[in-house]
């Protein structure tokens, strides 16, 4: 059974987000609850939804077609709670989560898509690439990652990117890492701080949609 977390008034709203976790994390780690926080003061609510793998207590996901079923099922469950069509609905997520959420809005469609760190690669592996998908992508899409991300750089990001067609945004939050941790040395922040203008933009840029 799927475990969900509703955040924001969804009665009447105009847009809603979906928002999935990473591999080895679930859906009420500070790093999603903090993007959810800013979009429900901006008017915006998002569904949180654990993977079954996940609600089950187990490690490691099964395959991407198995996921993307679980998203799209949770895309229903937030569609009957918010009275929303699916072209209002923006699909992104932290990592893998945001990985499958975009194979599904390259098929399906989607408002938009919020990629929070995106892993275009396993660290150190470049040749690996998780692009397949990207040329069929037509809604906006957001890029949120921190420039010290070994699962993909800037420029690898950036580079790749440009088979999407659709347009393409992007938030860096500098010397961050695939958590999103910065080097507190360098920038004063912790993650939660760091965070904070981060899951703003992301708020703001789902509005402007």
């Amino acid at each position: 059974m799927t475990d969900f977390a509703l955040q924001g008034r969804a009665r009447g709203a105009e847009r809603a987000v979906l928002l999935a976790h990473g591999a080895g994390a679930d859906m009420n780690t500070p790093t999603l609850t903090a993007f959810a926080d800013a979009l429900a003061e901006h008017g915006v609510p998002s569904l949180r939804f654990n993977f079954a793998y996940r609600a089950a207590g187990k490690g490691a996901p099964p395959k991407a077609p198995v996921l993307e079923a679980e998203v799209r099922r949770s895309i229903g469950e937030l569609m009957r709670r918010t009275k929303l069509p699916a072209e209002r609905i923006v699909l992104g997520g932290r990592s893998m989560g945001g990985r499958i959420c975009s194979m599904v809005a390259a098929t399906d469609g989607a408002l938009g898509c919020v990629l929070l760190g995106y892993p275009l690669h396993p660290p150190g592996k470049p040749e690996r690439l998780r692009i397949e998908h990207f040329g069929s992508l037509r809604c906006p899409v957001l890029f949120v990652s921190g420039t010290r991300d070994t699962f993909g750089t800037p420029q690898e990001l950036q580079r790749e990117a440009g088979a999407i067609s659709s347009q393409v945004d992007w938030y860096w939050i500098e010397t961050a890492d695939h958590g999103f941790r910065p080097l507190k040395k360098a920038t004063g922040l912790t993650t939660q701080q760091a965070l904070i203008p981060a899951a703003a933009a992301v708020a703001d840029w789902v509005t402007g949609l």
